[in-house]
């Protein structure tokens, strides 16, 4: 049988980002990023859709300082599949500055999952993007979600136009969610659009699920400074500010085309969050509440 093509390794992310006008307060966290091998020491997953070029700790946190940045939350990405070895080495690397959301296998034992929360892992990541992964089985997610560790949470990718088949799915997860990017709305119909409108009914479902107000590289066609964006999340921010996270989103998979600027991606803060109360709660009061409560 033919193997299939291992895609060529790209760059994904800006290779001078400006520094941010906005000044973060002290101890902001990146509450979204991701480690890319060094593959030579963390091998890709044969599964991989995409194959990064490194994106290491010693990146990530040089990023992070230049920035302004305080912590970061590390999000296991899907060209490392299962094997959560370059995240946890990123956080073990942090000083206690760094957490992380794992992706595991849905037959992982208690032990294993147990053995991520000692390396700092504090939730679990299922993809539902058809284009990253193979399958998504909800059965055995659930089965997952109630296993973990106490403390933890789901985080779930998902596209907009599966939300609504998504809910029952997402009713019966036990523990808290946090929706990655907001499940990808068409930011262009605004603030009171189908999208924005369906999501807000979901986080009306249920007082303990999270979202992130990121991506709007990925989420609005307009480009930098990215209008469409701030227009249709700034209400939601200032809505839900008990809920909601921020993050970089670097080193951006997949963006390769037309990698972000890491200054202007934090320079949209202050617009979506327009207040210091807003900014601390978005920055500091919620991540740390979610990721380093213990």
């Amino acid at each position: 049988m033919t193997e299939p093509a291992i895609p060529s390794r790209i760059v994904s992310w800006h290779p001078s980002p400006s520094r941010p006008r906005f000044t973060p307060p002290p101890g902001a966290v990146d509450a979204h990023c991701h480690v890319f091998g060094p593959m030579a020491q963390f091998p890709f997953s044969a599964k991989a859709k995409y194959l990064p070029e490194d994106a290491d700790a010693a990146a990530l946190f040089a990023l992070r300082d230049h920035l302004g940045f305080a912590r970061n939350v590390i999000v296991q990405a899907s060209c490392h599949g299962t094997n959560n070895a370059a995240t946890l080495h990123t956080i073990a690397q942090s000083g206690g500055m760094a957490r992380g959301v794992a992706v595991v296998d849905p037959a992982i034992s208690d032990e294993e999952l147990a053995a991520l929360h000692q390396g700092g892992i504090r939730g679990v990541r299922f993809n539902f993007l058809k284009r990253l992964v193979d399958d998504a089985p909800k059965d055995k997610f659930l089965d997952v979600a109630a296993r973990l560790p106490a403390g933890w949470h789901v985080v779930i990718y998902f596209e907009a136009d599966i939300l609504e088949e998504m809910r029952d799915f997402i009713a019966a997860i036990p523990v808290p969610v946090v929706v990655d990017h907001m499940g990808r709305p068409d930011v262009s119909q605004g603030p009171e659009g189908a999208d924005m409108r369906a999501f807000r009914r979901l986080l009306d479902s249920r007082d303990d699920i999270w979202f992130k107000a990121t991506c709007p590289d990925r989420l609005d066609p307009s480009g930098d400074p990215w209008e469409d964006f701030v227009t249709a999340v700034r209400p939601l921010v200032e809505d839900y500010p008990d809920r909601v996270l921020w993050g970089t989103d670097w080193p951006h998979p997949n963006m390769q085309d037309d990698p972000p600027d890491d200054g202007h991606l934090v320079d949209i803060i202050p617009r979506i969050a327009p207040t210091p109360e807003l900014q601390r709660k978005l920055l500091i009061d919620n991540p740390m509440r979610l990721y380093w409560a213990d």
